[in-house]
């Protein structure tokens, strides 16, 4: 059985994102759905499991609830997808098909128009490749880090199973096994609680021996947001606390695996960077690049980004307010 978990905040096409998950399983599915600290009423169906992390203020994160939700699974695989996406029909049977013990597999990547509830269809191609960008590509940016970033590369179209460097993180899939000996649960110590997913995933898997792979027979779309929505919810408090995870999740990350400090690896960071290079945005340079730009990460930038993240005091007090008003 494939156990499908879905971490909620934000739930308005969650019910839309469930149904398409259960009528397009060719095989038996459980979804589970971890509502973050909101409720959202949703169908009664035997398939479905709900976990509830309590009221407004009861938020814990992306990670947490996505560890929750592996955690009660029954399925020999799991997957985890976002609330607002819809997929390929037998997506379960096809990733299935091609995913071994020590695989994480990423469906094909479409852009869904959730108004119409259907694939954009723009001319531009799916999204099958993303490579992880240099940490510093732009000096004192504190938006950067070892992000994933789309990558074209048409002369691999052909090749249906192939190896990616990262993705997006809205979606993947592994063995329940795999996760057992993997991942165990993601860290929201270290990387806050709803940033850098996929790196942590990514790098464990290649960095251990294993193999992070695109399957381009099966896909999903994501909900296109544009500038519609901010996909997971936060109230402006959660926000702030979410903006400072992701500054300290950033450093923890860049620091953590370009210096080789995760112990069961076989490989280290430059061994990854070997494997797909040419890279976008890295110079053959990079060793002493890293040098030189990561002294550019000093108290006194890292207390600008502070202070930024500050300007949501005000307003998170005024929603903490407003949201105890509602809960009232």
């Amino acid at each position: 059985m494939l156990s499908v978990i879905i971490p909620s905040r934000s739930p308005q096409y969650l019910q839309q994102t469930i149904d398409d998950l259960l009528a397009k399983a060719e095989g038996p599915v459980e979804v589970i759905v971890v509502m973050d600290g909101l409720w959202a009423p949703l169908r009664d169906d035997p398939r479905v499991i709900i976990l509830h992390h309590g009221g407004v203020h009861s938020s814990k994160g992306m990670r947490a609830s996505i560890n929750a939700g592996v955690a009660i699974s029954t399925g020999t695989h799991i997957m985890k997808i976002d609330e607002h996406c819809t997929v390929d029909q037998g997506y379960d049977v096809k990733l299935k098909a091609d995913c071994e013990e020590n695989w994480v597999v990423i469906p094909r990547r479409y852009r869904l128009d959730v108004e119409t509830w259907s694939l954009i269809k723009d001319g531009r191609p799916p999204i099958d490749y993303m490579y992880i960008a240099y940490p510093y590509e732009r000096k004192n940016d504190r938006t950067c880090g070892l992000h994933g970033a789309q990558w074209k590369r048409p002369e691999r179209a052909d090749i249906l199973i192939d190896d990616t460097m990262s993705w997006q993180g809205s979606c993947w899939f592994m063995h329940r096994t795999y996760w057992d000996w993997l991942i165990v649960e993601l860290d929201d110590v270290n990387y806050g609680t709803f940033t850098q997913e996929a790196q942590e995933i990514g790098m464990k898997v290649w960095l251990s021996g294993g193999r992070l792979v695109v399957n381009k027979k099966t896909w999903y779309a994501h909900w296109h947001k544009g500038r519609k929505g901010k996909g997971y919810g936060f109230s402006n408090h959660q926000y702030r606390e979410h903006m400072k995870g992701t500054e300290q999740g950033r450093l923890y990350c860049i620091d953590y695996w370009m210096n080789n400090r995760w112990e069961q690896r076989i490989h280290d960071f430059a061994w990854l960077l070997e494997k797909f290079w040419p890279l976008p945005t890295w110079q053959d340079t990079w060793r002493e690049d890293i040098i030189r730009d990561s002294r550019q990460e000093d108290p006194e930038i890292i207390a600008k980004g502070s202070a930024w993240i500050n300007k949501f005091d005000k307003n998170a007090a005024i929603q903490a307010e407003r949201d105890t008003t509602k809960e009232k």
